[in-house]
């Protein structure tokens, strides 16, 4: 009795999962939404301005460069003594 229960567990599991393909499509689906939220877009190239973050399917997600200035360190020191 205990068996045939792990086994119809195990069988309405499998069963009731997602199909392949809508896995695959759902995980597209995620990957154009993730793409989105950093500010990229899939497209089939990515300009010299762009940056490969991961790939939408087949395509690459391109998200643009963001320009950092340079950091200067400022050198404080005391030039009087009390």
């Amino acid at each position: 009795m205990k068996m045939l229960c792990i086994f119809l567990t195990f069988v309405f599991t499998v069963s009731c999962g997602p199909s392949v393909p809508q896995k695959k499509t759902r995980e597209i689906a995620e990957r154009k939404r993730e793409c989105q939220l950093v500010r990229g877009a899939c497209k089939s190239e990515c300009n010299t301005w762009e940056y490969v973050h991961y790939y939408c399917d087949v395509k690459p997600c391109c998200v643009v460069r963001d320009y950092q200035k340079p950091i200067i360190n400022k050198i404080t020191t005391k030039l009087y003594r009390k």
